[in-house]
């Protein structure tokens, strides 16, 4: 269900990106974070992750035309959603069986508002170069059956972008393995569509990763050298106050 609709507007000439984001709740958010978080530090991270990649998306839109969008579960996250995010950013209540079901249910309802396209976000890169999200929104601009992809270091992908809806990118996929990109762009192959490649980056999902992203934030550690990682000041401030220096080697 779409609860509000983010600003500018929905437009042909602009591309909406919605992050795949959960509410914070101790015990079912980032769970596999956990060791060497406690339940409620890795729920406090969760919400970090999502201030910092709304702010790089705010970043992004100061640069090319884009709305910014959440679309969360469970539904009962509503209040926490719309405490979370300023007014502008729309709200798309996503909690379906299976996560390509979340993904289409997602991608389906930006481009049925009519932005010209549309992609979905994780919530887990928040160090995700400014440069990589306003490429993607000016990927999807002008004639021509393409999709953008961003790889994940871990076999996923962290954004993946359309002019229409390709149900058959979210079809027999091994999600939560490390098939899933290469699955996905298979697909993308098999239907004819020219894949506009984003920079690889990385999903916090477990303790390494959480040591890379201090590593980033705390020690001036690049994770790419050639392309510059958004500040992440919202989880640089939480590993400073959970003493997670000691982390990054």
């Amino acid at each position: 269900m779409l609860k509000r609709r983010a600003a500018p507007g929905a437009r042909s000439d602009c591309c909406a990106i919605a992050v795949m984001a959960k509410g914070s709740e101790p015990g079912r958010t980032k769970t596999r974070l956990c060791p060497p978080l406690t339940p409620p530090e890795a729920a406090a991270f969760n919400t970090a992750f999502l201030r910092d990649i709304d702010a790089n998306l705010a970043a992004a839109g100061a640069e090319t035309e884009l709305a910014r969008f959440m679309a969360f579960g469970p539904p009962e996250s509503l209040p926490f959603f719309e405490d979370l995010v300023a007014p502008e950013v729309g709200l798309i209540e996503t909690w379906l069986p299976n996560f390509g079901a979340c993904l289409a249910h997602a991608i389906e309802t930006l481009l049925d508002l009519g932005y010209g396209g549309a992609c979905v976000l994780n919530s887990d890169s928040p160090t995700l170069p400014t440069a990589a999200l306003v490429a993607a929104a000016r990927s999807l601009r002008g004639p021509g059956a393409r999709i953008v992809f961003g790889p994940a270091t871990d076999g996923g992908y962290y954004l993946l972008g359309m002019q229409q809806c390709h149900r058959r990118l979210f079809e027999d996929i091994d999600w939560s393995t490390p098939l899933v990109a290469a699955q996905t762009l298979q697909r993308a192959a098999e239907l004819g569509l020219q894949t506009i490649m984003l920079p690889t980056w990385y999903d916090v999902d477990d303790a390494a990763a959480l040591r890379t992203l201090a590593g980033e934030t705390l020690r001036g550690r690049p994770f790419s050298a050639q392309y510059d990682s958004f500040a992440a000041p919202h989880a640089a401030a939480l590993l400073r106050t959970q003493g997670l220096r000691a982390h990054s080697p």
